[in-house]
């Protein structure tokens, strides 16, 4: 695990109507809807860090295994969102991808695996990219060099299943 460079990630949590917007996926999957988001979205169960209270939120997909057994997940608001910091304090813990829950282990690639894991999302989805690193108030040209640079800024995290997330 490597330390992430001080980049300048600026975004910051959505406020009022728009954080209201923001957790609509939430109902969904706790309605049983989270096959509508077709594997593009999980929801995240998480431990304050602080309070010990049990959080939700709702994330985009950047990469799944080829074996179903993985995902990996972006800090947009970079490495202060509560629920990154809680994952740092407490790696294991529950995700719900569609109708199904997974235990999971977070795990912190290091900065160049990150270039890597952008670059990829960036051939994948360009424009979503771009916006994405113009939220973070990153440098993102389009090119594969500029989505190399904003990946080693942005704090990503790997889940993956087959750990009990209560087994110490």
């Amino acid at each position: 695990m490597s330390s992430r460079p001080a980049a300048s990630v600026q975004s910051r949590s959505p406020r009022g109507w728009r954080r209201s917007a923001a957790r609509l996926p939430i109902i969904a999957f706790r309605a049983g809807l989270g096959g509508l988001f077709g594997g593009r979205l999980l929801l995240l169960h998480h431990t304050g860090r602080v309070t010990g209270r049990s959080h939700l939120t709702v994330l985009e997909v950047v990469e799944r295994e080829p074996d179903g057994r993985g995902w990996t997940i972006a800090s947009g608001f970079g490495p202060q969102a509560d629920w990154y910091r809680n994952l740092r304090a407490r790696p294991k813990t529950v995700i719900q991808v569609g109708a199904r829950h997974h235990a999971v282990t977070a795990r912190f690639p290091a900065a160049e695996e990150g270039a890597d894991i952008m670059a990829r999302y960036g051939r994948r989805h360009p424009r979503t990219a771009r916006r994405l690193c113009a939220f973070m108030g990153l440098p993102a040209n389009g090119s594969e060099a500029g989505f190399r640079q904003a990946g080693r800024a942005i704090p990503f995290v790997r889940l993956t299943s087959g750990v009990d997330p209560w087994d110490d």
